[in-house]
């Protein structure tokens, strides 16, 4: 049975027993404060066991997409050792919410492992809690006796709290849950050893492959467990796994799920999967995660040093590094196996297909970034060996090349092998916990629990229509770190305030408390479906009804930049074309920020192409048209465009400025005439097929015009020399482009000195061979000649030669810059006996280059637009002596 035929056998198994087929969630999470990435198949229901969302489907199934990198069997770098753990994977998963509990959770999972898809019930055991003494809880007997209408009660085990005790987090819910394992060895095996001894013993052969949780326990900040309102049921089945034993492997990477890629690794790195440990480990590394990376860039997550990037780029770096070192690959090729991926799992997950040259592209620059840094690296740990004295190399070393330039430290321990030398491990290792201890200690926040001051099911958002309201507090915490202090997060039953998300800032602003008071909300954020208000202290009176007021200013800046930007990728798609695809955007109160799709930098002309696309319909005054929970399908015939990476609900808002829809939650203005004004200050590019466009509208815009403004007057001064810019503010203006334009006019000083001294040089060494030149024409010394020197020195030069040659008569031609130069120098006493008039000479001669000139009988010059008839002047120059 094939992978794609096994996905579709649960779904539809599944929507049988009255299930929401729903899509998978992004894998890349944009606005949870508490995960980066979707590690397990319940993070997109979180709201609904919290019971902070209102649920509309109380039954629903999907496969998900997930992302995990640590914590158990899941440390990125032991991913690729064995043949059954993986970054990415998919998890297949039934949920129920308030509905069916344990007794259909069990009778299904049953039904479907053993009768529709056939697994032998005899190689299947299965776990239930045991029960914890330190929680109160006793042996899920409900769970075993289910379990005993389908199972040999000696297949029914049970489980400690660490296997069978399912937790969100340190807080939240959680509950006893059933594993199910499965064993896959060969009669023979299972004659010697009994598989039960073998469950949740990490062997590669008896693996659990559905996990069946009953949640029904909140976990308190002090530890201690309460009851959830309802109870809800969680699965979660590893796709790879269900087909590793459907398909009668050993491997997960046996199976059709991966053998697609591991053939393409093999034709391009030429070489063969099975026949040696260390390449096997390699070519499963980077099958693995090149499906983590193409993933999380199709969600729109791109890598980078920071946050959920940073994890990103590790992922496909140490792919790289498996392929540097084992397979031997020193240019780029992971780049290269994005089209099989796309061709085997597009079909499911279209958004592979939709991007799979901006995935391509990412990943090719990715890798030539790291292999030049494999380079440097190897250079600096040579630098490092000539350096040692002994046979072991300072792990404190090892640790800076590692941690400065990102040089794997596996790379570093087998380069040193091969030389015969050895790492102090103890000193690395002491010098890695050190930088993790800063780490953890930099950003490990304390959350005590939630206090109820009064009961409300749903928090109502009231911000696009109102600025303040009239509202009861309905639940508080505190929260501290060592970056903020503390800080408490207020939720009230109803709020103006906009909760970061899609891009936009969370609002500012304050509560009004007692005798004109206030308390100042410093930001406000999201978190499981809950507008959170951020402060430094709480209100005295908790029950007392409060006026909460949103910063209008802050709040009007940044819905004119959230609309401009709207506006900016209309006009790229216009100018550029319809393949920009927006890849991410911040909008707070000083300006905007948004990331495309394009494949070069923009022009001038193009920048100023799409400033006034903008401008002109901020000049229209079009005004918004907000279209509030409508069906997707409705927003979608309007023209609005689904970013692959975002997560939708069955009703949208969709904004729509002209002919510009977009589905969008954020602020925005009433008319575009409000935006006053848009002004790109910046474009760059991020990742390889990824620009980014920084601009600023409204006051920003006037403060920007006044600044250029003010530092154009400046520089003007600067040229003419009325003013000496001695530092680097003038009038609140900084003086970037002033302080250069003054040093390049210092620097012009000093350097036309240096020019005319050359220049002199010049001149003496040609009057000396200009003197060789010198012939003797009916008693006059003669001499026309073109020279490349300037005026003023072809001048001074004239006069040299006339103090040193009696009865001299010269005419020079010279070019400079498309223009035609004629000088004439005649001695005086041949001006008086022969009555020759240098004047003459280059008024009549001048017409040879197209213009004209003048001077007394001694010197004179002429100017014009024909260099091509200096030479001509030159020969019949000699006419004038004759």
């Amino acid at each position: 049975m094939k992978s794609q035929e096994i996905r579709q056998q649960f779904l539809d198994f599944f929507a049988s027993k009255n299930h929401k087929i729903v899509p998978s969630s992004p894998m890349v999470l944009k606005n949870d404060p508490t995960l980066m990435f979707t590690n397990a198949g319940m993070v997109p229901f979180k709201e609904y066991f919290l019971g902070q969302k209102k649920v509309n489907h109380k039954r629903v199934a999907d496969t998900q997409k997930c992302l995990r990198v640590s914590g158990k069997h899941n440390d990125l770098e032991e991913v690729g050792k064995d043949t059954y753990h993986h970054t990415m994977f998919e998890m297949l998963g039934n949920w129920s919410f308030g509905d069916y509990f344990k007794k259909e959770a069990i009778d299904w999972a049953w039904e479907f492992l053993t009768k529709v898809v056939n697994i032998d019930k005899n190689s299947l055991y299965v776990t239930v809690f045991e029960g914890d003494k330190k929680d109160g809880l006793a042996l899920d007997k409900d769970a075993y006796n289910f379990w005993k209408e389908h199972i040999n009660e000696d297949r029914i085990l049970n489980g400690n709290k660490k296997d069978n005790f399912w937790e969100m987090g340190a807080q939240g819910p959680c509950g006893p849950c059933s594993e199910i394992h499965v064993d896959l060895r060969s009669d023979e095996e299972k004659a010697k050893i009994s598989g039960k001894s073998l469950v949740n013993q990490d062997h590669p052969l008896v693996v659990e492959i559905w996990n069946l949780v009953f949640m029904e326990f909140n976990r308190k900040a002090d530890g201690s467990l309460e009851k959830l309102p309802a109870k809800h049921v969680d699965t979660g089945m590893g796709f790879e796994r269900l087909c590793m034993v459907l398909q009668h492997k050993q491997s997960n990477y046996d199976t059709d799920v991966f053998t697609p890629l591991i053939r393409e690794i093999e034709t391009i790195t030429n070489n063969k999967y099975g026949k040696n440990e260390e390449t096997d480990i390699a070519i499963r590394v980077v099958a693995d995660h090149v499906r983590a990376v193409a993933f999380a860039i199709a969600d729109g997550k791109l890598p980078s040093n920071t946050g959920a990037g940073y994890v990103i780029r590790r992922i496909l770096r140490r792919s790289i590094r498996y392929g540097f070192t084992f397979l031997n690959k020193k240019e780029a090729f992971i780049y290269k196996l994005v089209n099989t991926l796309s061709k085997q799992m597009g079909d499911y997950f279209p958004e592979l297909k939709a991007q799979k040259q901006l995935i391509t592209n990412v990943i090719k620059e990715e890798e030539n970034s790291f292999l030049h840094t494999l380079e440097q690296g190897l250079v600096l740990l040579d630098g490092i060996i000539k350096n040692t004295s002994g046979k072991e190399v300072s792990g404190k070393k090892a640790f800076q090349l590692f941690d400065t330039y990102g040089f794997p430290i596996d790379l570093t321990s087998l380069i040193l092998s091969e030389k015969g030398l050895t790492l102090n491990e103890k000193e690395f290792q002491e010098a890695l916990e050190k930088q993790k201890n800063r780490s953890r200690a930099a950003s490990t926040v304390e959350t005590e629990d939630w206090v109820i001051i009064n009961e409300d099911d749903v928090e109502e958002f009231i911000g696009y229509d109102f600025l303040e309201a009239t509202v009861k507090l309905t639940r508080y915490r505190k929260i501290s770190s060592k970056k903020d202090g503390d800080l408490y997060q207020l939720v009230f039953n109803l709020t103006p305030f906009y909760a970061e998300g899609g891009g936009q800032v969370g609002d500012k602003g304050y509560i009004e408390v007692s005798n004109g008071n206030v308390i100042y909300i410093i930001d406000t954020k999201k978190e499981n479906n809950l507008i959170i208000h951020y402060t430094k202290s709480l209100p005295k009176n908790l029950q007392q009804s409060f006026k909460i007021v949103v910063d209008e200013t802050q709040r009007f800046r940044t819905a004119c930049n959230h609309s401009a930007t709207h506006l900016l990728q209309q006009a790229l798609r216009e100018v550029l074309g319809t393949h920009v695809e927006q890849k991410g955007s911040f909008v707070h109160s000083k300006g905007l920020r948004f990331d495309f799709s394009h494949f070069a930098k923009l022009t001038v002309d193009e920048l100023r192409a799409v400033e006034d696309f903008v401008n002109e319909r901020i000049n229209n005054k079009l005004p918004l048209q907000e279209f509030r929970n409508i069906p997707m399908e409705t927003a979608l015939n309007k023209g609005a465009m689904a970013l692959f990476g975002e997560k939708y609900g069955d009703t949208v808002r969709a904004i729509q400025f002209g002919k510009s829809v977009e589905l969008c939650g954020g602020i925005h203005v009433q008319n575009t005439s409000d935006i006053w004004h848009f002004k790109i200050v910046s474009e760059s590019a991020i990742a390889a097929g990824v620009r980014r466009i920084e601009a600023i509208t409204g006051d920003a815009t006037k403060d920007y015009y006044i600044k250029q403004d003010n530092e154009l007057n400046i520089v003007r001064g600067v040229l003419k020399g009325t003013i000496n810019v001695t530092s680097e503010v003038i009038g609140g203006v900084t003086l970037n482009v002033a302080n250069s334009v003054y040093k390049l006019k210092s620097d012009n000083v000093v350097l036309k000195k240096q020019i005319e001294a050359l220049v002199k040089d010049k001149a003496k060494n040609l009057k000396g061979d200009l003197k060789n030149e010198v012939k003797e024409v009916n008693g006059i010394n003669f001499l026309a000649k073109k020279i490349d020197l300037n005026q003023n020195s072809i001048k001074d030069l004239c006069f040299e030669l006339g103090n040193e040659i009696d009865n001299l008569f010269i005419l020079f031609g010279s070019e400079k810059e498309g223009k035609a130069f004629l000088t004439c120098y005649i001695s005086k006493k041949l001006v008086e006996e022969k009555k020759l008039d240098a004047g003459k000479v280059v008024r009549e001669l001048g017409g040879l280059i197209h213009g004209g000139g003048g001077g007394q009988p001694f010197f004179a010059t002429a100017g014009g637009r024909n260099p091509d008839g200096i030479e001509k002047a030159l020969q019949e120059a000699k006419r004038y002596i004759i």
